[in-house]
């Protein structure tokens, strides 16, 4: 098997490992014993006889490109008319530059897979592939049921959930000199090989994603593809149905943004729905539960938040984590001046970042122009009692009033610290929904909550303790902790 293979077949069939070609080998071999065409020669397979093995994993026009993608793989590069079938030199030189090539070779079959022409593409064929392999990532991974507890969830109207991911992945690629597509008027602009490179480095989710269709669809090199860092595992406490605001899409592009340690599990600490509409219980199921995700929907529909990199604490200042000559520093919003004042425990860092999902997905990091990263304060009288990320009082990139289920988005023209646009409909906006997940391994809070008094085995007493302004005498006792 595999010896009357080309120079060119064998040359790409060393990238994989003897035991991954002899899979693909297998696979070769059960498509082309799949006799539909008697114009097919014996050592090649027909477009029918890949919709007949894949079946319903795949959708059927991203089964065709994959297999316009094989079969116009020049092997001779003497640039000849494209096969009418696929054979085994052109599925193994596909698969080797789909699943392990670099940026040109993945853009190589990428564009066979967009048109049958060799001139460059128009920038609406791109558009449209990305939204056929968007839409085949979800598909795939529902029929495998391989959701891990996410949905598919379908916008209040256009654009689909599909075509948002789609419009963010497509608006990371540049045009020749650097242009981007701003508008429809542009996407009869024309993408050449460099350009369809440049993107597939540039979005390293167009790489993933294929790899997905491939391993999933196909059920080839399945253990090659670790899901766990792409689709988090998704735990919810509560027996009572619960629909999240989030869909396996967005999920998949904000898990992204976090570090390899924190994308494996999301664990829901607080809902509106399941917990009620009130600020005390927000306080009490989030505090000191590690780096987490906070989403909310307002009431025109738009789905947006923010991660924060660390627990959350009630405290009248902003939560940083940097430290200035050996101490550590924090801004009081009466002042909006830096101080000094030596606090045990300061949290909040540039990995925090603010985030829209719905109608348009986007991450927003930090800027290093402050460090307003995360504030959380209730029962004060003369400074703001809410939550928020960036920006400042009265002008957060991000806030929840007390009065639950109100808030603020300001940004004229960004929010300073995380060079966010309004993330809201309106400025000042209602919410109908409100969730915070925490991200990654929960030992990272049982480990924090093991180094608190007994009051913190109820979070929300410990809460509802702060509110009132009562002190914790066991505060002093705790050991100080270690810095990293």
């Amino acid at each position: 098997m595999g010896n009357s293979r080309s120079q060119s077949g064998q040359k790409f069939c060393s990238r994989f490992l003897p035991e991954e070609q002899a899979e693909i080998d297998r696979l070769f071999d059960a498509l082309s014993s799949e006799m539909h065409s008697p114009s097919t020669s014996p050592r090649s397979f027909s477009l029918k006889a890949l919709k007949s093995h894949i079946g319903e994993a795949l959708p059927p026009e991203m089964v065709t490109r994959l297999y316009d993608g094989m079969r116009r793989v020049d092997l001779t590069g003497k640039a000849m008319r494209p096969s009418d079938s696929v054979s085994q030199e052109q599925f193994t030189v596909s698969m080797s530059h789909l699943l392990k090539g670099n940026s040109e070779e993945k853009s190589l079959v990428i564009l066979k897979m967009i048109s049958a022409t060799e001139c460059p593409v128009k920038a609406r064929e791109v558009q449209k592939f990305t939204e056929d392999l968007v839409g085949s990532v979800v598909h795939v991974l529902n029929y495998r049921q391989e959701l891990r507890g996410w949905t598919q969830k379908r916008g209040p109207g256009p654009p689909s959930r599909v075509q948002v991911l789609a419009a963010q992945l497509f608006s990371e690629m540049d045009l020749r000199g650097g242009e981007k597509i701003l508008g429809p008027q542009q996407l009869d602009c024309e993408c050449d090989r460099a350009t369809i490179e440049d993107w597939v480095f540039r979005a390293p989710h167009v790489a993933t994603f294929l790899s997905v269709v491939i391993h999933r669809g196909f059920l080839l090199l399945r253990s090659s593809l670790d899901l766990t860092t792409l689709v988090p595992e998704c735990h919810v406490d509560q027996e009572r149905v619960f629909e999240s605001i989030l869909d396996v899409l967005s999920v998949i592009y904000i898990n992204s943004h976090l570090r390899r340690e924190q994308q494996g599990r999301w664990h829901l600490l607080f809902s509106s729905e399941l917990h009620g509409h009130s600020f005390a219980q927000l306080c009490g199921h989030i505090t000191h539960r590690g780096p987490c995700v906070l989403l909310l929907e307002d009431h025109d529909g738009q789905v947006f938040g923010g991660f924060a990199s660390c627990s959350w604490e009630v405290r009248p200042q902003f939560q940083v984590s940097r430290g200035m000559n050996g101490g550590m520093t924090s801004c009081c919003l009466q002042c909006w001046r830096p101080c000094f004042r030596a606090r045990r425990i300061l949290t909040g860092d540039d990995a925090c970042f603010l985030f829209s999902i719905y109608p348009r997905m986007a991450v927003y990091t930090s800027t290093g122009y402050n460090d307003h990263y995360m504030y959380l304060n209730h029962g004060q009288q003369t400074i703001p009692n809410g939550l928020g990320m960036g920006g400042q009082h009265g002008y957060f990139g991000l806030w929840i009033d007390v009065d639950f289920g109100k808030g603020h988005s300001k940004a004229k023209p960004k929010c300073t610290t995380y060079n966010s646009p309004q993330l809201s409909a309106q400025e000042n906006f209602g919410f109908k929904k409100m969730e915070v997940w925490a991200v990654g391994d929960s030992s990272g809070s049982q480990q924090a909550k093991s180094s608190k008094s007994i009051l913190d085995v109820d979070p929300e007493a410990q809460a509802l303790l702060e509110i009132s302004g009562r002190s914790r005498h066991s505060e002093g006792l705790r050991d100080v902790p270690e810095e990293e």
